[in-house]
Formats: structure tokens, C-alpha cells, sequence
């Protein structure tokens, strides 16, 4: 059986930033991440049993002692890291350099009293933290219903920018029912390029393999994104975390299988699923 490991599968540049970062850090005093560092229960755990904990929200925080508090590479609001600030943290900001660039244009253009558009999930953290740093009401979009639905000021214009993970054939679609509109419509695609990439290679597998496998934690986006677009090119497609999931008896009449990942999963865990994937 032949086996393909997508060359782009595991942390993305952003992601391996802000993992290093936090294991940097344990052993400092307190230290802890503003949510999880990253959509990964293994490696959140791991680093608990180093002794850098979650912080799921303000409220949370005011009851512990302050110490650094990690920003995810996720990013998170203007608020937020005020906040935090207040109650006497430390803030060691890991956020990643293309969400930040998303935050620096919405924060820019709103500020000029343009509509902001934000193609995205409306409850990804991500998402979250780029509202945060609008100056006005973002209109978050993630559908093709509400795009259809979507009515603005025509005398305004309108800014179009994207969650970095969002899926780019998706986005593509969302942006043509936009423009069609004739608002005077400005589209910044912020889809980094490691999501493009990986989300393209992951269909050119997908459309030849037998099968496909898809590793990544369960509240990973980008990963979810993944297992989405490999469905639709491969009806036998398997979204698992770690090898415990995998009933490797479904690859049995494969001739050839597929291997991608979500930037939040550890390389150990993607090398582990291919040596036992090879090896039937």
C-alpha cells in the first residue's frame, strides 16, 4: 500500500513560534496561556506538566496569582491584553505575525469609519480577537445565506478581511456574492499562505488517494477545514487526534492512503500515525 505524507501537514510557522515560546517559559515563576496555547489537547497537557496552566477567561484570571500570561499565536483583543495588564500580568504576546497584520487593518480601516467584513468562523477564537481590535461593529460572514443577506450603507466603503485558517475556495465564494452587490467593496485576502498551501496540497491527495486521513485536535479549525475539503475528493476520508483513533482495519482495501494535519498537531504524533500506517 502506498502512503502519502503531505508535505505541508503539522505547525505552521505561527504555531511553532508560539509553542516554543511557551515551553520557554515554563519554570518562570506563574506562568500561564490566555486559552489554550493551541488546538491540541497533548500538547496543552504537556505543558500543564510543566507548569504552564489555562486561563479560559477574565474572570478566571482575577482569581489566580498574576504571573506571565501568554497570548496563543490566536491573537486576542485590545481589551483583553489591558486588562490582563491591570491585574499585574505579565504579557508575553506570541500572537502570530499574520493575525497581527489582520488586527493592524482592522483597527486602521475602522478607525477611518470604513464597514469591516470578517469571512471567518464567528466563535473562533481568532475571529474573536480580530473584532477586538475594530473600532466600530464588525459583520462576521461565514456562509453563503449570510452573504446573500448582507446589506450595508452604499455611501460607505466596505473592507473585506479573512480569519487566516478560513478555507480559500470557501472564502473565494463568499467574496463573489459580495462584490456582486456593487458596494463600493475593498477585499484584503489575509488567508496566510501556509493555510493556502497546505489546504491545496491536502485536495491533490485527496483526488488520488483510496483513502485519506486527517490528524488534528477535534477544536481545531484549520484542521476541520481539512477534513471538509478532503471529504469532498475522497468518500473514505478519517478526522482523528492521535493513532488510538484510527481503526487501521478500514485501510484494509486501500491501495494507496493519504496523511495530512492540522498546524496544531506535534510531529511525533503525525510521524507515529505513518510508521503504522506503512508498515500494513
Amino acid at each position: 500500500m502506498e502512503t502519502i505524507l503531505a508535505k505541508n501537514a503539522g505547525f505552521c510557522f505561527g504555531v511553532q513560534r508560539a509553542v516554543d515560546i511557551a515551553y520557554k517559559q515554563a519554570g518562570n515563576r506563574k506562568v500561564y496561556t490566555f486559552g489554550p496555547i493551541i488546538h491540541n489537547e497533548e500538547v496543552v497537557k504537556d505543558l500543564e506538566q510543566k507548569g504552564v496552566f489555562v486561563l479560559h477567561s477574565l474572570e478566571e484570571a482575577k482569581t489566580m496569582e498574576p504571573g506571565v500570561a501568554i497570548i496563543r499565536s490566536h491573537g486576542t483583543s485590545k481589551a483583553n491584553i489591558d486588562a490582563l495588564k491591570d491585574m499585574g500580568y505579565e504579557i508575553v504576546d506570541t500572537t502570530c505575525p499574520f493575525v497581527k497584520k489582520i488586527h493592524s487593518i482592522a483597527n486602521q480601516e475602522s478607525k477611518k469609519g470604513h464597514e469591516i467584513i470578517i469571512i471567518g468562523n464567528e466563535h473562533h477564537a481568532e475571529v474573536d480577537g480580530i473584532i477586538g481590535w475594530c473600532e466600530n461593529t464588525p459583520t462576521v460572514i461565514d456562509s453563503v445565506e449570510k452573504a446573500m443577506n448582507y446589506q450595508a450603507d452604499p455611501e460607505k466603503e466596505i473592507v473585506i478581511i479573512s480569519q487566516t485558517t478560513f478555507n480559500l475556495k470557501k472564502f473565494q465564494e463568499l467574496v463573489d456574492i459580495l462584490t456582486k452587490k456593487y458596494y463600493n467593496i475593498r477585499v484584503c485576502n489575509t488567508i496566510c499562505n501556509a493555510t493556502e498551501v497546505r489546504q491545496t496540497e491536502a485536495r491533490s491527495i485527496a483526488q488520488e488517494a483510496d483513502a485519506m486521513i486527517v490528524i488534528g485536535g477535534k477544536s481545531s479549525s484549520n484542521t476541520q477545514k481539512l477534513y471538509d475539503i478532503c471529504s469532498e475528493e475522497c468518500e473514505h476520508t478519517y478526522y482523528i487526534q492521535t493513532l488510538q483513533d484510527l481503526d487501521l482495519s478500514k485501510l484494509d482495501s486501500a491501495r494507496s492512503v493519504g496523511i495530512t494535519a492540522g498546524a496544531s498537531t506535534p510531529n511525533t504524533i503525525i510521524q507515529e500515525v505513518f510508521n503504522n500506517v506503512r508498515v500494513r
